[in-house]
């Protein structure tokens, strides 16, 4: 069936769209609910890395549908009936957009544990006749980090709030990176390796879906809490998405750039760069001159800052 992904730019929701692709099904646009503020009280949805959905959404080379969040977690009962002013009903409207617009049929959803969330969005997807494709729900957590990992998306922690997770050295890792450290933290403090309970949250930079990807190229720690027990830090990224291009005519315009101080870090820019061509050459597409400027002055002028709620 034709699909609509639900997406917050996270692990999660990315490796749902690409198990609905495994299970015979065409994602054909993305939905994503953006907050009005980068800080916001919510039960439902992910607000870091709010910023880089656009990228994202050019990343996989789809439309992508967005409702601001206008409402709040008014009803918080467990079953969720149809309630004014509530945030569940944004996703109604974001959803509805996308039926009107578009012949779906499904809704990729990567829900896990939470049955706050699954009934709201089971709530949504029966008003408007749509079926929701959970694949990830109520798996086992340390067996589907693993799958992630194996499946080659690359998403790295761009937020911790948990004991046993410090900023310092934990931030921008890769799920690969920090895999062990998130085991052991399980056994010791009953952590949850998937960050189900709000210890971690991700953003994704590639997998097989995406026909381009995103490229970190500055960070910056921004602390939000002190609290020794569940600390909350999230680093500000500057993200490019980057075309897969002949390498040296990259390379090349991004030298110009550098030499006309239109790039900060350029050293270490180009050789991130040069490193993660060498890297995945064979990955490589050809594009156009044209192209390939348009992505350099995107990297130039793409600035996104993350943040997440206290």
């Amino acid at each position: 069936m034709k699909v609509v992904a639900l997406i917050s730019g996270g692990k999660d929701s990315c490796y749902n769209m690409i198990q609905c692709v495994a299970h015979g099904h065409e994602v054909v646009a993305l939905a994503h609910l953006q907050p009005k503020q980068d800080e916001m009280d919510s039960y439902m949805y992910q607000s870091v890395g709010h910023n880089a959905l656009s990228l994202y959404a050019a990343a996989v080379e789809l439309p992508m549908f967005q409702q601001s969040i206008e409402g709040k977690p008014l009803n918080q009962e467990f079953d969720y009936l149809p309630t004014e002013g509530d945030e569940v009903e944004d996703l109604y409207k974001l959803l509805k957009k996308v039926k009107d617009s578009m012949n779906v049929e499904g809704v990729s959803v990567g829900a896990i544990f939470s049955d706050y969330q699954r009934l709201r969005v089971e709530n949504v997807c029966k008003r408007l006749g749509l079926q929701m494709l959970a694949y990830l729900w109520h798996r086992d957590q340390a067996e589907l980090l693993q799958e992630m990992i194996d499946s080659k998306m690359h998403a790295i922690i761009i937020k911790v709030a948990a004991i046993g997770l410090d900023p310092k050295i934990h931030l921008g890792m890769t799920l690969e990176e920090i895999q062990p450290h998130l085991i052991a933290m399980n056994k010791k403090f009953d952590l949850n390796v998937c960050g189900e309970g709000g210890e971690f949250e991700t953003l994704t930079l590639d997998c097989p879906l995406f026909k381009k990807k995103l490229v970190v190229l500055d960070k910056e720690v921004v602390i939000h809490s002190n609290d020794a027990f569940a600390p909350g830090h999230q680093p500000s990224f500057l993200l490019n998405t980057m075309c897969m291009g002949e390498n040296q005519l990259l390379l090349d315009n991004l030298r110009i750039l550098c030499a006309k101080g239109k790039l900060e870090h350029q050293f270490e820019c180009l050789e991130f760069i040069k490193w993660e061509m060498s890297r995945h050459e064979e990955n490589w597409r050809i594009c156009s001159i044209d192209t390939m400027l348009n992505i350099v002055l995107d990297l130039v002028i793409m600035e996104v800052s993350v943040n997440w709620e206290t």
